[in-house]
């Protein structure tokens, strides 16, 4: 246990799930999608929807897309600032059926284009949990950089993926693997104690019986 889990973090409130975490969620996905967001569909559940507003989870998830930190003073006016930035964004609930009620769910649409589906969770004391990328299972907090690697179930594409980090000098600080079926589609999150070099995560794509691999880097 460390101090931040009896103090929660230095934040804009009012609350450290609602808000800070929200922010934190915004952030995560934010990098995900590795560049500017253009337009967010913001889906508010559980909790977040009955009392985000009061809270300012709305606006705090609006911030962390913009890139602001749990701390900006600015967090309480991000609707206007997106407005001035030209970042497009609706706000309405769902039920997302049995998950964390601090959940939400978040479409994105970056600069170029490019699309990303994220669920997560506000967990408390501002951490947070990505629980699904683009409709397939994962698991991290977004506090070590991670790779999000869909791929074939078959034999050695987890070797080749741990083999690649390993000759880069990358330690993994945590891995979980997820399946739908035997020999269908799966999910490899690796945490790593370092960045993982671009190029390498240009050849990950490139390798055969890899479907995707998106990349959160923390600098």
């Amino acid at each position: 246990m460390n101090l931040l889990d009896i103090i929660g973090p230095v934040m804009v409130g009012p609350s450290s799930s609602h808000t800070a975490g929200a922010v934190k969620i915004g952030q995560v996905a934010r990098k995900l999608i590795a560049e500017k967001v253009m337009r967010a569909d913001i889906f508010l559940h559980g909790s977040f929807l009955a009392t985000g507003k009061g809270h300012g989870t709305d606006k705090a998830l609006v911030a962390g897309l913009l890139g602001m930190a749990v701390d900006d003073p600015h967090i309480p006016y991000s609707f206007e600032i997106a407005k001035k930035e030209g970042l497009e964004f609706h706000i309405s609930g769902i039920d997302l059926g049995d998950v964390h009620p601090n959940s939400v769910k978040l479409n994105l649409t970056g600069i170029s284009g490019k699309k990303i589906e994220v669920i997560a969770a506000s967990v408390g004391g501002g951490q947070i949990e990505i629980c699904e990328i683009d409709g397939l299972s994962a698991s991290f907090g977004g506090d070590y950089p991670t790779l999000i690697v869909n791929h074939l179930d078959v034999p050695g594409r987890v070797t080749a993926v741990t083999s690649m980090l390993s000759k880069k000098g990358v330690n993994i600080a945590g891995m979980k693997l997820y399946r739908t079926v035997r020999g269908g589609e799966a999910v490899m999150v690796v945490e790593c104690d370092q960045e993982v070099p671009m190029e390498a995560v240009a050849w990950l794509e490139g390798l055969e019986g890899i479907l995707k691999v998106t990349y959160l880097s923390l600098k």
